[in-house]
C-alpha cells in the first residue's frame, strides 16, 4: 500500500473532485464519494491492499 503522495497531477485531480460536487446537496455529495470509492476500490482489486486502506483510513488522525 502507498502511504506517501503517489499522484500523476493531484491538483488536477483535487480541482476535479471539488467540481464533481459543486451543486450537489449532502446527500448526492455523499452518495458521489460512496460510487467513487467503489471505482476507486475496483481499480485496486487486491483484497489485502483493500483491507490495509481501510485500516490506514479508519486509524488516520482527524
Amino acid at each position: 500500500m502507498k502511504t506517501t503522495p503517489h499522484f500523476q497531477d493531484a491538483d488536477t485531480f483535487y480541482e476535479q473532485l471539488l467540481d464533481a460536487h459543486t451543486g450537489l446537496s449532502r446527500e448526492q455529495s455523499e452518495l458521489l464519494n460512496a460510487r467513487l470509492i467503489l471505482l476507486l476500490a475496483n481499480q485496486i482489486g487486491a483484497k489485502e491492499v483493500l483491507a490495509e486502506c481501510i485500516r490506514a483510513a479508519k486509524d488516520m488522525p482527524r
